[in-house]
C-alpha cells in the first residue's frame, strides 16, 4: 500500500497545464478545494469532477494514479460513509433491523465521496505538473508580501518544499524497513490492534534515525555550497506570466464561478 502513494511525485511533460505558471496553478489549486464546499450540491460536485478530469486528460497524466493516491484513505472514507449512512435522520429508505438507511444518508455519502475524490485529485495535480523547485519559487513570491512583516518567507516556503520533496523517498524507505523487518520474521500484518501498534516499533526508530541523517546531509550540503538563499539570490527560471497563463487562469475562474452559482440552480429545480 506504500507504494500506491504519489503524494509529492513530479511527473514532467510539455502540456499546457504543464506550461501554466505555478502561481497560477498554486492560486487555482487553493480556490478549487474552497470551492469544493462551497459548491457542495450534486450539480457543483458534478462540475468539479468534470473540471478535474479534463484538467487530467490536458496534463496527459493517468487517472490510475488518483486511484493509487486514495488507497490509503480508503478505511478513513468507508468509516465516514458507515457512519453517515446508518446515523444520519430522513426518510427511511431501507430498514435493517435497528439499522435504518435513510435518503439522506446517501446522499451525504456520496457527496462526501465525491468531495474527496475531487480534493485529492486536484491537490495531486498540482504537484504532478509542477518540480519542487519551481513550486518553491511560486510559493516565495506569493508570499512576498509578508516579508515587510519580517517573517521569513524564504525559509518557509524552503521548508515545506523539502517536506514535500521527501515525502516519496520517506514512504520508499518505510517500505524498505517493513520488507526487511517481514524477512526477519516480524509479524506487522497480524494480531490485535496493540500488538500491531508493538509490531510497529521496530519500524519507527529505524525511519526516524534515517530521517535524521537526511536533514543533517541536507543541511550539510547545503552549507557547503554556501547556500543561504533570501535576497540576491539568483534563479535559473524566472517566473513571468504570459497569455497563456491569463487564458487559463480566465477559463478556470469562469468554471468556479460557474460551480459557486451552481447551488442556486440546484435550489431552482427544488429538489
Amino acid at each position: 500500500m506504500l507504494r500506491d502513494i504519489t503524494i509529492g511525485q513530479h511527473f514532467p511533460g510539455n502540456s499546457v497545464v504543464h506550461r501554466m505558471d505555478p502561481r497560477a496553478k498554486l492560486l487555482a489549486t487553493i480556490v478549487y478545494i474552497v470551492i469544493l464546499f462551497v459548491g457542495s450540491n450534486p450539480i457543483g460536485l458534478a462540475l468539479s469532477a468534470v473540471f478535474v478530469l479534463v484538467a487530467y486528460g490536458v496534463a496527459a497524466i493517468p487517472l490510475r494514479l488518483v486511484g493509487k493516491s486514495l488507497k490509503p484513505i480508503l478505511p478513513i472514507i468507508l468509516f465516514t460513509a458507515v457512519l453517515n449512512l446508518f446515523f444520519v435522520p430522513g426518510d427511511t429508505l431501507v430498514a435493517l433491523g435497528p439499522l435504518v438507511i435513510t435518503w439522506q444518508g446517501v446522499y451525504n455519502v456520496l457527496v462526501l465521496t465525491v468531495r474527496i475524490v475531487c480534493l485529492i485529485a486536484g491537490t495531486s495535480l498540482l504537484t504532478y505538473t509542477t518540480s519542487p523547485i519551481v513550486l518553491t519559487d511560486a510559493l516565495e513570491r506569493l508570499l512576498a508580501p509578508l516579508a515587510r512583516l519580517h517573517l521569513p518567507v524564504h525559509e518557509l516556503a524552503m521548508m515545506m518544499t523539502i517536506a514535500l520533496r521527501f515525502i516519496p523517498t520517506l514512504i520508499e524507505e518505510t517500505d524498505k524497513i517493513m520488507s526487511a523487518q517481514k524477512a526477519r520474521g516480524a509479524e506487522l500484518d497480524t494480531g490485535s490492534i496493540s500488538e500491531r501498534i508493538k509490531a510497529l516499533i521496530p519500524v519507527l526508530i529505524p525511519l526516524f534515525i534515517s530521517a535524521f541523517r537526511r536533514a543533517d546531509e541536507l543541511a550539510m550540503a547545503m552549507e557547503c555550497r554556501c547556500y543561504h538563499g533570501g535576497e540576491g539570490r539568483t534563479r535559473l527560471r524566472q517566473l513571468k506570466l504570459g497569455g497563456l497563463d491569463f487564458v487559463l487562469s480566465a477559463v478556470c475562474a469562469g468554471v468556479f464561478v460557474l460551480i459557486g452559482c451552481s447551488g442556486i440552480l440546484w435550489r431552482m429545480t427544488g429538489l
